[in-house]
């Protein structure tokens, strides 16, 4: 993509997304939270020295939130900025009470990028994975301002690697220093002469969902609803596990074991056509204040509960892998050591294929599901062994692949790009 292309979309897709606002709730989410942006952030001019994390979405807020926390534990004098580019991460974490300041990203543009870094003035900015906007890195490159690209993920068929790609390729160049997640990412800048400042990091949200398998369980409303009970917990569901599963609940409600739905979406319709498909399904926030539940299937109509369910699961199944979509992060469910099933779409996320490989999770074949999967089932059930020693693999899959954040800081430290 050449510049001009560039900035045609940096100014096409701010009035697209207005016009599509009066119509759809996340296009007006994005043009109504970036008003005023600039006012807001005046109250960061000349406060002291300031920590920048840029994430796209949810998703990789989760893997920079590690080390976003901890930074904040060892440069406690850094202020710390954290901006999204997407509404379902700024709606999510707006409130986030490791940051100072979160906003959205201004959209790129020479303009918004030197106004942006003249008042809040960054000591370091951190991207996370896949985020790159041209002009935002271009003034931070010529400010002679650190900039890091934590946990990134290279693919082959992605731009950078293709003959029309040599922007993709001049944003690269920008950085101070890439923290990639594996061997194939690495080599793949090395063959476009990006090598130099490159290091093998891994993946930050191994090192998260660890910390979150540490906290303490008991006196939880998870922990007083789900305690004792066989359940299997379905995690950001789609229709198409929801359905899935509905063919598999009868077997698992006279087996005694329950059926805990989280799923992707959390709208009022959805609920609705949940509770249709689902006739004995009581929801989260009618009986949070309970000791107890007497029906077979419990509804999570609650954000932000699923990485703390997973540890409850006798399985735990993690939604979107039967779509084009793609599957969800398997790590949450994988750090609690009980057997993870996913559908088959799993080939774009690399964890959920090595997870596969190395025998700790089980995937399901694209014809005949539903009967697959009560078949593993029933195979668990009559052989806990065998749950176990995939649980057991899962848990050691996660385990050994933590330290990113450290490697990170590590980096930061020894370079002084913050000091105390």
């Amino acid at each position: 993509m050449s510049q001009f292309f560039y900035q045609l979309f940096c100014w096409t897709y701010p009035l697209l997304l207005r016009l599509a606002a009066p119509f759809h709730p996340k296009a007006r989410a994005w043009v109504e939270g970036r008003r005023g942006i600039f006012d807001r952030l005046e109250v960061l001019r000349g406060k002291g020295p300031l920590v920048w994390m840029h994430c796209a979405s949810l998703g990789e807020f989760e893997q920079g939130r590690p080390l976003l926390e901890s930074i904040r534990k060892n440069y406690p004098s850094y202020r710390i900025l954290l901006t999204f580019f997407s509404p379902s991460g700024y709606e999510h974490q707006k409130h986030f009470v490791g940051a100072d300041q979160v906003e959205y990203l201004p959209m790129d543009g020479p303009r918004n990028a030197k106004r942006f870094l003249e008042i809040v003035e960054p000591k370091l900015v951190i991207f996370v994975k896949y985020e790159f906007w041209f002009f935002y890195l271009k003034k931070i490159f010529y400010r002679n301002i650190p900039l890091l690209l934590v946990s990134a993920y290279f693919r082959p068929s992605m731009s950078f690697f293709r003959w029309y790609g040599r922007l993709s390729r001049k944003m690269l160049t920008r950085f101070h220093h890439i923290f990639v997640q594996d061997e194939l990412s690495k080599k793949l800048l090395e063959q476009i002469g990006i090598g130099q400042n490159v290091e093998i990091g891994g993946d930050t949200r191994f090192d998260r969902v660890r910390t979150l398998a540490q906290l303490p369980a008991t006196g939880s409303t998870a922990h007083r609803l789900l305690s004792g009970r066989k359940a299997v917990i379905v995690g950001s569901s789609w229709p198409a596990d929801e359905a899935l599963w509905s063919a598999v609940q009868p077997w698992l409600q006279a087996r005694g074991i329950a059926l805990v739905l989280v799923p992707h979406e959390v709208d009022s319709n959805h609920l609705q056509a949940l509770q249709k498909q689902f006739p004995t399904a009581v929801r989260y926030s009618e009986i949070a204040a309970q000791k107890n539940w007497d029906t077979e299937v419990l509804l999570i109509d609650r954000i932000g509960l699923l990485a703390e369910l997973y540890r409850y699961g006798w399985v735990n199944y993690v939604g979107g892998g039967l779509t084009h979509g793609g599957v969800h992060n398997v790590l949450e469910a994988a750090v609690y050591a009980r057997p993870v099933i996913t559908g088959p779409r799993i080939e774009k996320y690399r964890e959920a294929v090595e997870l596969a490989r190395t025998n700790g999770s089980y995937t399901l074949p694209t014809e005949k599901t539903s009967e697959q999967l009560q078949r593993q089932l029933e195979a668990w059930l009559e052989d806990p062994l065998q749950a176990d020693a995939m649980g057991e693999r899962a848990g050691r899959f996660v385990q050994a692949r933590t330290g990113a954040v450290d490697r990170v800081l590590r980096y930061i430290q020894e370079n002084r790009l913050l000091t105390n």
